[in-house]
């Protein structure tokens, strides 16, 4: 059995990441990938039911009011979900089921996770708020990852129509493929070195593999399941409202790209075969 080295788990990780995957969890995934595909035999999927059942344990810490210990428990399941996708890509060992396992179980960890926090909370102090609370971090999460693949799947229709490059949808890079907007009349120009400062910022980011996005679907679970319970019950509310607006700010930008993308490159002609696509 080949022995593989920190260097080649090294190349397993993204091109671009969230910022909170680079900089908190990927050191600690990337230490631990390496025993596990040294010395076990774990496959992948048998990591991510592994990640499942922290998860579980996440949720019942959070529903029995052990702030800290769902929080680390939280941590600990999505490192070994990190840890899976790099056995995956490492041993060449991924699956098409596997992608399936490891998106539901995500799901299924943020709604236990949602759950148990709203329940525990209300037990203790019988605020209605931390139900509401519990409600809008499932509903928002799963609006994240369902408008992430139709988007996804928007783009590979016009894609495949007129065999353009994939749209990157990072906030701060600047598209190739949608010219920056000429300003109204009688409105005075944008000033140039606006778009440099981001474009030059955009790069800075890609030299260390982060993505751009503030506050993406990663950092909205770190900072509902991870930062706030270690902070403290009173952090809860207002970081769960502070990290869902900006999700959201950042889902409202990438649909207007994407519709600025449609807008210039769609195809009056197929646009029955394009929405059958998308059903």
């Amino acid at each position: 059995m080949r022995t593989y080295s920190l260097d080649d788990v090294y190349e397993t990780r993204k091109r671009r990441d969230s910022w909170w995957t680079v900089y908190f969890v990927d050191p600690v995934a990337c230490r631990v990938t390496l025993p596990v595909a040294n010395r076990t035999r774990l496959t992948p999927n048998g990591l991510t039911v592994f990640s499942l059942v922290l998860g579980l344990g996440s949720a019942v810490g959070f529903a029995m009011n052990q702030l800290i210990a769902g929080a680390v428990f939280f941590y600990l399941s999505f490192m070994i979900d990190c840890v899976d996708g790099k056995i995956a890509r490492l041993k060449g060992t991924g699956t098409p089921f596997g992608l399936w396992l490891d998106y539901v179980g995500d799901r299924i960890r943020v709604v236990l996770c949602a759950g148990g926090l709203a329940y525990g909370q209300y037990a203790l102090t019988g605020d209605v708020s931390y139900v509401v609370l519990g409600a809008a971090v499932a509903v928002l999460d799963l609006f994240r990852y369902v408008n992430a693949p139709q988007m996804k799947r928007v783009r590979e229709a016009i894609r495949e129509e007129r065999q353009e490059p994939e749209l990157d949808l990072d906030p701060l890079s600047p598209d190739p493929l949608v010219p920056e907007p000429a300003e109204p009349l009688g409105r005075a120009p944008r000033p140039r070195w606006f778009f440099r400062l981001f474009r030059r910022l955009n790069r800075f980011l890609a030299r260390h593999r982060v993505r751009s996005h503030l506050v993406s679907g990663i950092e909205f679970h770190a900072a509902v399941f991870v930062i706030a319970p270690i902070a403290g019950a009173w952090a809860l509310i207002p970081l769960a409202v502070a990290s869902g607006v900006l999700l959201l700010a950042n889902e409202v930008f990438l649909v207007y790209r994407m519709w600025l993308f449609t807008r210039r490159h769609g195809v009056g002609s197929s646009q029955e075969s394009r929405e059958h696509v998308l059903v």
